[in-house]
């Protein structure tokens, strides 16, 4: 009995071991993408024209938010540019809104889009028919629920140009409003400085690619180039599966930090949260099953296990080695995943520190979201976006490269 102790406390202490050495990694990406990230406004500005930007704006049941973004949009020093702005079958005060909107001012055209089609994800479809009404060489699309500062248009025209980039995304901040998403959100964001991190995207030689869905911009004919909305019209994550077409199809792209100028929302609630998660699994599982499900061990070992190890060992008599040890080694794992949520807290989402001391149950939202996305990936309705149910299970997804 003793020697099976000995070998389940020394086979928990390799792998803790392993997550030690996968968090040094992960903290090293965290630091070099904060580090060496460009940003959207620090540049040399060469560009000698000022094109027409079409932007375009879809919105579902966004009467709470889309007067802020509007406000925004409005407010710009660009001069040359549109706003239209889509309702997709709105529920709520949102096509009110925007069609009051459109009479006091010139440049924004609204668009009542047409009911969705079977197979189309509801906001693709209201991307392709805000399209359809733009007049622009450039098009940059954003959320209703994200807002700009006023020389954000400018900044990123210009960018585009003194670059000769055929698409430009920008990091936003993410604003959290209830307590679930801010002890979540910096457990996430961690893995975005590894495999999404701007580096990889900005690196010609990488095959990563990735738009932040609340504000990027490209040419038209880059847009028409990669099939447009209507070429991932059945993918969830739409933003990351559209940037990914554009870097395989060999366009020029980047990605900036613009999270001083672009204040954008993730999840709204624990319900929007809880659905945010199982978007983030379902595109894996779509692909592959196995790679998925190795994927959520892999998650569920470098985010939660050390600390019910740690836990479980400080409670275990301490006259033996093996034991000693494995308490140890949870507990540098463990202030490793501390370590990574307090950087994310303090340099990328601008949190209070204290939320990251419930990196535990962060770590266990993530991966019970996880759980549940891998469960429900290929049954009817299986995720629920702006108020539209959705089954994925009769379509491949391609907006996460496995």
């Amino acid at each position: 009995m003793e020697l099976i102790f000995e070998i389940i406390n020394y086979s928990l202490t390799a792998i803790l071991i392993g997550i030690c050495g996968a968090w040094i990694f992960l903290i090293k990406s965290m630091v070099d993408s904060f580090r060496l990230t460009p940003y959207l406004d620090k540049f040399e500005d060469i560009s000698v024209s000022n094109p027409k930007v079409s932007i375009i704006l879809p919105a579902r049941n966004e009467e709470e938010f889309i007067s802020k973004c509007l406000d925004s949009l409005i407010d710009q020093d660009y001069k040359n540019y549109e706003i239209i702005v889509i309702d997709d079958s709105s529920e709520d005060n949102t096509q009110k809104i925007i069609l009051e909107y459109a009479e006091k001012h010139s440049n924004v055209i609204p668009v009542i889009a047409r009911p969705k089609p079977k197979g189309w994800m509801g906001k693709n479809w209201a991307c392709m028919e805000g399209f359809r009404k733009a007049t622009g060489e450039l098009l940059l699309f954003t959320d209703a629920d994200t807002k700009h500062s006023r020389s954000v248009i400018s900044l990123s025209v210009a960018h585009l140009i003194s670059f000769n980039l055929d698409a430009l995304s920008a990091i936003p901040k993410m604003l959290t409003f209830d307590f679930w998403t801010k002890i979540t959100l910096p457990m996430i964001s961690t893995f975005l400085h590894s495999r999404f991190s701007a580096l990889n995207v900005n690196n010609p030689a990488k095959k990563t690619g990735y738009f932040f869905g609340s504000f990027f911009i490209l040419k038209k004919e880059t847009y028409e180039n990669v099939g447009m909305h209507e070429g991932v019209k059945h993918e969830i994550i739409e933003d990351g599966a559209l940037g990914k077409k554009v870097k395989e199809a060999g366009h020029k792209m980047k990605l900036v930090r613009g999270d001083h100028l672009i204040d954008a929302v993730w999840a709204r609630d624990k319900s929007t949260l809880w659905n945010a998660l199982k978007r983030l699994m379902i595109p894996l599982y779509l692909q592959s099953g196995k790679i998925a499900i190795g994927s959520f061990f892999a998650t569920l070992f470098l985010l939660f296990v050390p600390f019910p190890i740690f836990a479980v060992s400080i409670s275990l008599p301490v006259e033996a080695m093996s034991t000693k040890i494995l308490c140890i080694s949870s507990a540098i794992a463990s202030s490793f995943i501390y370590a990574a949520a307090i950087i994310e807290v303090k340099l990328g989402l601008h949190l209070r520190l204290i939320h990251a001391l419930f990196a535990p149950l962060g770590s266990l939202a993530v991966v019970l979201g996880f759980l549940s996305g891998l469960l429900q990936a290929k049954r009817s309705e299986s995720v629920m976006w702006r108020g539209r149910r959705y089954s994925m299970k009769d379509h491949t997804q391609s907006s996460i490269s496995i």
